[in-house]
């Protein structure tokens, strides 16, 4: 494949190399692999900060208060309800969506030669 043919979102999405679309970018669950082993990108440029943090919290906060809303409106739960039904889901739905935003951030950050300057 080519670099124009991978486009950083779905390449991010799936976890995989930005350039060639195949070799996995992660060695752990966060920590990124220094190279790709099916074309050997160096993936020492990939440096996304906070950036992805930001974007799950835009995420995952609505989500979590649409869905507050709606089990408070139907079921009336206790408070304590509440705590032990939305602490878990925001830490699960944070946990699942971190690796993929990532993911594209680095993506994005290769297609746009971020590392290069």
């Amino acid at each position: 494949m080519t670099d124009a043919l991978i486009s950083p979102f779905a390449a991010g999405l799936r976890c995989v190399c930005p350039r060639c679309g195949e070799g996995a970018l992660y060695a752990g669950f966060l920590k990124v692999a220094p190279s790709c082993e099916s074309c050997g990108l160096d993936l020492k440029f990939a440096d996304s900060g906070d950036g992805p943090a930001v974007f799950v919290i835009f995420a995952v906060a609505p989500l979590v208060i649409i869905l507050a809303f709606i089990v408070e409106n139907l079921f009336h739960p206790a408070p304590w309800m509440h705590l032990v039904l939305w602490i878990p889901a925001v830490i699960i739905f944070s946990l699942l969506l971190l690796r993929p935003f990532k993911a594209v951030m680095i993506a994005l950050q290769y297609q746009r030669q971020a590392g290069a300057a």
